[in-house]
């Protein structure tokens, strides 16, 4: 089946005995109480520069392992810059460099990406059962808490209850004039059942994540380094990147490869604008399997086509739309209650990024509204 979600759960412990991968997890396992004694850095300024390596990994290439331990260093940087008093303007080279090598491996920037954050970061709680919102916690999180842990298990379940769509969407891809019309009605009916399961799960955001909790407690450690007022100068990678400032966007479920595989399989288009330049930047730190999936969807389906000549195949495409649509208001009705809202009131504990921006660097309330209606519009 093609899905976005790995086929088998992530790996939630190392299977290589090695001090260093020993060391990755156990800091990564303590986030939460180094976090709140404020102890990230100086648990990290502790260490020598090679206490952190995973040239051991790559030389091996133990695939599993490396994407475990680009979760554990994703979120052990991101607790580094963000974990202070003020943001740290320079990773040292301890993280720095274990950090981009990963990321070179797997074909995407140095930052706390959604690859990282919810696709490679769950388990079950029960192995013999299935993927559901009672069976799913996380391998890694920032303070902890249910909150936090809901906010990332909610896309762990979209992900994979859009499964059944991305699947129903590749196979409506590859049909042309020669198949029936029965055909094309089947695998419109997939994706339109798929994204109505998908939105029931969304709508479920609110009974355990908290919006002030998200805002102030969950928000504030995913932000990137790009288009943020908070680290005007960029992040320098001490001994990377020839010590120059980099610019890497933060984590956001735009880097969920969904949508735009929906998108390219349906033929919604986005007019050609900062929003369209934005979404294909995020293209970038997805997994390169899942970019080249996107791709190779955009340029092979023609369904549209042959769907603009059966009313009935019309009718069925617009509920597809339809439940495309929901999903970006109801992100966009997040977006207001989860940080427009919050970002009014006053808090002594902690900023929550920018209030004008969303966590991958962008004004998030127009680019999702832009989203909705250009949906809306492409119904036929």
């Amino acid at each position: 089946m093609h899905t976005f979600l790995p086929n088998k759960p992530p790996l939630k412990n190392y299977i290589s005995s090695n001090r260093s991968l020993k060391t990755i997890s156990k800091i990564a396992s303590e986030l939460p109480k180094l976090l709140l004694t404020n102890s990230v850095q100086s648990t990290i300024g502790s260490l020598n520069k090679n206490s952190l390596s995973i040239n051991f990994l790559l030389k091996n290439k133990k695939n599993k392992e490396i994407k475990l331990a680009m979760s554990h260093l994703s979120f052990i940087s991101h607790a580094y810059i963000w974990g202070g008093r003020k943001p740290a303007k320079v990773l040292p080279q301890v993280l720095a460099k274990p950090w981009v090598k990963l990321a070179n491996y797997l074909g995407r920037p140095p930052i706390l990406s959604y690859a990282s954050y919810c696709l490679d970061n769950w388990y079950k709680i029960d192995p013999r059962k299935s993927i559901n919102l009672e069976n799913i916690a996380l391998i890694n999180n920032f303070l902890g808490g249910v909150d936090e842990d809901w906010f990332v298990t909610i896309h762990v379940c979209i992900e994979d209850a859009a499964s059944y769509a991305i699947d129903s969407a590749h196979k409506l891809s590859l049909l042309n004039d020669k198949n029936s019309e029965k055909e094309f009605l089947k695998y419109l009916n997939n994706i339109c059942k798929s994204l109505k399961k998908v939105n029931d799960i969304f709508s479920r955001m609110p009974e355990k994540c908290d919006p002030y909790v998200y805002y102030h407690r969950v928000r504030p450690y995913i932000f990137g380094t790009k288009d943020n007022p908070n680290l005007k100068q960029g992040l320098i990678y001490e001994g990377e990147f020839n010590n120059k400032p980099q610019f890497f966007r933060g984590e956001t479920g735009a880097q969920s490869s969904i949508i735009p595989f929906l998108d390219g399989a349906l033929g919604i288009y986005h007019s050609n604008d900062n929003l369209r330049h934005y979404l294909n930047e995020m293209r970038d730190y997805m997994p390169p399997e899942h970019r080249k999936m996107i791709e190779d969807i955009e340029q092979r389906s023609n369904a549209k086509k042959y769907i603009l000549k059966s009313k009935i195949l019309m009718k069925k495409y617009n509920l597809c739309l339809e439940e495309i649509r929901k999903f970006r208001a109801m992100h966009l009705e997040y977006a207001a209650s989860y940080i427009h809202k919050q970002a009014q009131r006053n808090n002594s504990f902690g900023t929550g990024g920018s209030t004008i921006r969303g966590t991958g660097g962008t004004p998030f309330m127009r680019y999702l509204k832009k989203h909705r209606d250009e949906t809306q519009k492409q119904k036929i």
